[in-house]
């Protein structure tokens, strides 16, 4: 069975939450006999288009972008001629032009959606896509949401439930390697004792000012992996505020990555929005056995992080909350772990690549089955 997953970005381009989403669905399903294909668009489309972890990711050539929305003319042709050898479409929303394209091409395949977020920061514009929207998503087969939190609480969903069903978005824990002691100690000497720890693309939704403002307020070290278009606002905001327990270590390879997630007391995760839809670094954190700190916006993150069983939920953009649970978890140990055992048991329950590549496959097989 062929599956063609169209989304605006992927790897080598960008590899961010949505794109580790759609890779894991892509190597999971090709485990079970599937054969993906994504295509995304590009700024260099003949030099990004790559063999890449057992499945091919095409480009087309970027023409322009417009609210974080790319666009392409020879999208549409591309589009075609892969559709053209699929047994199934697998849109990932949300992504105005894609609606086009999907329009625009005809297409007389299965179609599933994978409900990614709701359109949150671009409010004006959606109200002129909106009509597009309803129309994409009543013209699609299946609709995916990653959690029944966000199901239960897109205002957009309402009206599509009777095609719409969760498949938890998981991870494999054999991408994860345990690191060498030489990497180990190397963070051990940079950041001795215990130290809270965030992971992510550094994003206006992941609420990371709100951290620096509880570090502040608690004094607790706090190391940050990652890179993104807040940076220098958030290195600006802890230099002014002279804080010395708060760590950019920048984005990281991998090894080194999951070396910090090894040693790390406590995983926060402070996303403030529901442009954070899921949060596949909560789902690293319960990999890893650690317990989480995360943000009640009404999406997948509280259902990854259960409050008082697998870690603490504070109220969104709330500092002094934030710096109260940090206290908790630093001072009770025993609190800590078991959140962290519960987080690690919760993973394995619900959480593994293998578990959502099994519920994919399935879905992919019921839309060929009923052709």
């Amino acid at each position: 069975m062929r599956v063609l997953h169209f989304f605006k970005t992927y790897w080598p381009d960008t590899f961010g939450g949505m794109e580790r989403a759609i890779h894991a669905i892509a190597c999971g399903t090709s485990k079970l006999g599937v054969e993906p294909t994504v295509l995304s668009l590009s700024r260099k489309p003949q030099e990004n288009s790559v063999f890449f972890d057992g499945h091919w990711a095409y480009k087309a050539q970027l023409d322009l972008e417009i609210a974080s929305t790319g666009f392409s003319l020879g999208a549409f042709k591309r589009f075609g001629e892969l559709a053209a050898q699929a047994d199934v479409i697998h849109y990932h929303f949300p992504w105005p032009f894609m609606d086009l394209v999907h329009f625009g091409m005809r297409v007389r395949k299965p179609t599933v959606v994978t409900y990614q977020s709701d359109i949150v920061k671009q409010s004006t514009l959606l109200q002129v896509y909106r009509p597009l929207m309803h129309l994409f998503l009543n013209s699609v087969d299946r609709i995916v949401v990653a959690s029944p939190n966000y199901l239960e609480t897109s205002a957009v969903l309402r009206g599509q439930r009777a095609k719409t069903i969760v498949i938890p978005n998981g991870l494999d824990a054999n991408d994860y390697p345990a690191p060498t002691e030489a990497r180990l100690q190397q963070w051990r000497a940079r950041f001795p004792g215990k130290f809270f720890l965030f992971t992510g693309v550094l994003r206006y939704y992941k609420g990371l000012h709100v951290l620096i403002e509880a570090a502040r307020l608690s004094g607790y070290p706090v190391v940050i992996v990652g890179s993104g278009p807040m940076e220098q606002e958030l290195r600006a905001q802890a230099d002014a505020s002279r804080l010395s327990n708060v760590h950019f270590v920048g984005a990281l390879e991998e090894q080194d990555k999951i070396a910090l997630l090894t040693l790390c007391s406590v995983v926060v995760f402070p996303s403030h929005l529901r442009s954070e839809a899921f949060g596949l670094s909560l789902v690293e954190a319960a990999m890893f056995g650690k317990p989480m700190i995360s943000c009640e916006i009404g999406t997948g993150t509280s259902f990854i992080n259960l409050d008082k069983v697998t870690g603490l939920v504070v109220p969104p953009a709330d500092a002094p909350a934030l710096a109260a649970a940090m206290a908790q978890m630093w001072m009770d140990a025993d609190m800590a772990q078991r959140f962290g055992e519960n987080a690690a048991e919760r993973y394995w329950s619900l959480f593994t690549s293998e578990k959502m590549a099994i519920s994919y496959t399935k879905l992919y097989q019921d839309l060929v089955g009923n052709i």
